[in-house]
C-alpha cells in the first residue's frame, strides 16, 4: 500500500494524473471515500494523465450513473451512491464495461466489493482537514 497527502484540489488532481501513469490501461479502480472526500476530483487528475478529459470536463457521474472519457472510449467513470441493491447494479451491466479495453473507475464500488473483480486497485480517500486529503493506493488481488 502507498499513502500520499494532498492539501489542494490541484493536488489533488496532479496526483490523479501521476496516478494515471501506473494504473493498468485496462482494469477496474475502486474510488472509496465519503461524500465530499475527493473521488471525482482525483478522477480529474486519472483523466487527464491519460489524455482523455481536462479536469473541467469530468463531473460526477452521480445521477447520470456513468460517464465516458476518450475516442474511442478509455475511461468510464460510474458512481453507484444512488444504487442500493445488487439487482439494479445489473442492469448497469458493468461486466461488460470491464471487458473492454479501457480503465474502469468507480465510486462507491466498494459498497458491491463482492461483485467487483480481481485484480483490482482500490483508492481510499480520506478527509483530514478542509482542504487536506490523505490517498491510500492498494492491490487486491
Amino acid at each position: 500500500m502507498r499513502t500520499f497527502s494532498t492539501h489542494s484540489s490541484d493536488e489533488t488532481i496532479e496526483l490523479g494524473v501521476r496516478l494515471a501513469a501506473e494504473l493498468p490501461r485496462r482494469g477496474v479502480v475502486l474510488l472509496i471515500g465519503n461524500l465530499g472526500a475527493g473521488k471525482t476530483t482525483l478522477t480529474k487528475g486519472i483523466a487527464m494523465g491519460l489524455g482523455v478529459a481536462r479536469p473541467d470536463e469530468v463531473a460526477s457521474p452521480t445521477f447520470t450513473l456513468i460517464h465516458e472519457y476518450g475516442e474511442p472510449v478509455r475511461l468510464y467513470h460510474i458512481d453507484l451512491y444512488r444504487i442500493e441493491e445488487a439487482a439494479e447494479l445489473a442492469t448497469l451491466e458493468l461486466e461488460d464495461l470491464m471487458d473492454r479495453d479501457a480503465l474502469v473507475l468507480i465510486e462507491w464500488g466498494e459498497r458491491f466489493a463482492e461483485r467487483m473483480p480481481k485484480p483490482r486497485t482500490e483508492i481510499r480517500i480520506e478527509r483530514t482537514g478542509d482542504e487536506h486529503r490523505t490517498v491510500e493506493v492498494r492491490e487486491v488481488a
